[in-house]
């Protein structure tokens, strides 16, 4: 009959010798697997005596216990080496000198808003800013945008929780919102001035932002930024508005030969529309035509929303996008390069 106390010694001897934990389980098998030393004595009991069994079951169980044991053992040894290899691979030499802490910098996205700010500060323009989420009536209604239009879809606006079924709470697609929120403060404001039959102060304003809209790829983000520009007054005229923003993209640029296209195109709440193209005559993107801004006149029906008389005044709007501004200034190919938040990539742009 086999000695179990060899069994015992030739499993001790075989877990000590694996280098390992793979080997270590190989050898575990041998003893303690399926078709292992001891599994197989467990399987020839059923050929013995009652009083045999219970003899030679408790002997099989006491040498599996010690198996057991000297298995246990030789794992934890191979962990506690395998840390201390660890530790010595990672050890600091706390002699050395510290790693040099950079300074921190603005992400050129909000470069480009700071920018855009103080340029069109510079023309007498406020700032301002507004809520995210954003009811229907701002959103949409009060921008002349007709129930049945595409933006209203739930395939290209996020709709949120809150509202109701007839006003819904969605976030907003673009910063236009602000012209009815910003107007319908400053008509407010000078309500006397306004019933009494004076010249309401001018509203000149821009409102940077972040916009939301289910779309997504090298030069669009469900996430965006946009700038919308709103100057409404007495004698307000397409002429101001290619002045101011021929005025700006020059500037912003800092280039005195870029040329700007106005192309007849369509929104709900200007009337007539233009998409603005510019173009640069030097330089790396010379030659081609490139979208940055859709504007127009005020339609009449959102002057009224903002509670003024369409009949009296009068004034542009303007859309931008500081992203697109962003990728032309610095060369930037691919939107999402913005939101990857590489610092290898955003620490070109600290001065």
């Amino acid at each position: 009959m086999i000695d179990l106390e060899t069994i015992v010694g030739d499993a001790k001897a075989s877990f000590s010798a694996a280098l390992t934990p793979a080997d270590l389980e190989n050898a575990k098998a041998l003893f303690l697997g399926k078709t292992g030393r001891v599994t197989e004595l467990m399987k020839g009991m059923a050929q013995l005596s009652v009083d045999e069994k219970k003899s030679r079951g408790a002997a099989i169980n006491l040498s599996k216990q010690a198996i057991e044991a000297a298995l246990n053992d030789r794992r934890q040894e191979l962990a506690d080496a395998e840390l201390q290899k660890q530790l010595k691979s990672e050890a600091l030499d706390v002699s050395l000198p510290g790693r040099q802490h950079t300074q921190g910098g603005l992400h050129p996205v909000s470069l480009t808003m700071e920018r855009i700010e103080a340029i069109f500060g510079s023309m007498g323009f406020d700032v301002a800013q507004g809520p995210e989420i954003e009811t229907d009536w701002f959103n949409f209604t009060a921008l002349n945008t007709p129930e049945d239009h595409p933006a209203r879809s739930m395939h290209d606006t996020f709709y949120v929780e809150g509202g109701t079924e007839s006003a819904p709470n969605l976030l907003r697609t673009h910063t236009s919102p602000m012209q009815i929120r910003y107007a319908v403060q400053h008509v407010k404001k000078h309500r006397a001035t306004i019933d009494a039959g004076h010249t309401m102060p001018e509203i000149r304003v821009i409102a940077p932002g972040r916009t939301y809209r289910v779309d997504s790829d090298a030069t669009h983000s469900p996430m965006f930024h946009q700038c919308e520009g709103l100057w409404i007054g007495e004698n307000v005229s397409f002429k101001d508005l290619k002045f101011v923003f021929t005025d700006f993209c020059r500037t912003f640029f800092e280039s005195d030969d870029l040329v700007l296209r106005f192309r007849p195109s369509f929104f709900p709440f200007t009337e007539p529309s233009a998409e603005i193209d510019i173009q640069f005559q030097t330089g790396p993107l010379a030659g081609g035509w490139l979208e940055v801004a859709g504007s127009g006149q005020v339609h009449p029906n959102v002057v009224r929303n903002m509670g003024l008389d369409p009949e009296k005044y009068i004034g542009f709007a303007f859309g931008m996008g500081p992203d697109r501004l962003t990728m032309l200034r610095y060369g930037v190919s691919d939107l999402r390069l913005f939101f990857d938040g590489d610092v290898r990539f955003l620490s070109q742009f600290q001065s």
